[in-house]
């Protein structure tokens, strides 16, 4: 017998926000590199690599940026990762936000954020107003779990379990929206219902089938 769904859990950035993954497109194609060449940066050594390290805490913005540094060198185009930083923090999707707060009003909700240990959008400061407005969607969730506060990260298991936790759920008992398949993939192994987000009016209609919801 399938689980009741009790819980809605919502990646951060490339869900409720629009992907860093664009702007590191833009970036790339501004500067002439390689497209998709600071994404198969972050993608070499998952679980050792500088992202993955600041993610987890371990190492602060500036050694984040001589980690990145070493790296995109080692590929064939030096990219200090102070360079980096700004364009993590996206814009807020407001289609999701009306989402998750309809969702808000039946289920519980949390957010499942790899960041940085200065949060989103780490080496730059946003605007007054925006980052007001991010503050706002951040006290929608029931739960944050944050992996530069608890020093693991998504795809590790135990970050799922984390959330699983705080909410007084089971795996089985949550549909997990990600848009990041590495992400999704060990939720699925512990018996969530996963949704890889790309087009979030694609997104919005599987969940719904999930959860028995339609989205405006």
């Amino acid at each position: 017998m399938t689980a009741t769904i009790r819980a809605v859990l919502w990646d951060f950035g490339g869900v409720i926000l629009s992907s860093p993954f664009e702007a590191f497109r833009r970036y790339e194609a501004e500067r002439g590199l390689p497209a998709d060449f600071i994404r198969g940066i972050n993608s070499r050594n998952p679980d050792s690599n500088a992202w993955a390290r600041f993610e987890r805490g371990e190492t602060d913005a500036a050694g984040f940026g001589e980690l990145f540094l070493a790296e995109s060198t080692a590929l064939g185009h030096p990219l200090h990762g102070r360079e980096i930083l700004p364009l993590i923090s996206g814009e807020l999707r407001p289609r999701m936000v009306a989402a998750l707060k309809q969702v808000k009003a039946r289920f519980k909700v949390a957010c499942l954020t790899n960041n940085m240990p200065l949060g989103h959008g780490p080496g730059m400061a946003l605007r007054a107003d925006r980052a007001a407005a991010i503050a706002q969607v951040m006290t929608l969730f029931d739960a944050v779990v944050e992996s530069s506060k608890i020093g693991i990260r998504k795809p590790e298991p135990a970050f799922y379990q984390a959330a699983c936790d705080l909410l007084g759920i089971q795996p089985t008992e949550a549909v997990f929206l990600d848009d990041l398949g590495i992400n999704l993939k060990p939720a699925a192994a512990m018996g969530m219902r996963t949704i890889k987000v790309g087009d979030p009016d694609v997104a919005l209609q599987e969940l719904g089938r999930h959860i028995g919801m339609e989205f405006p």
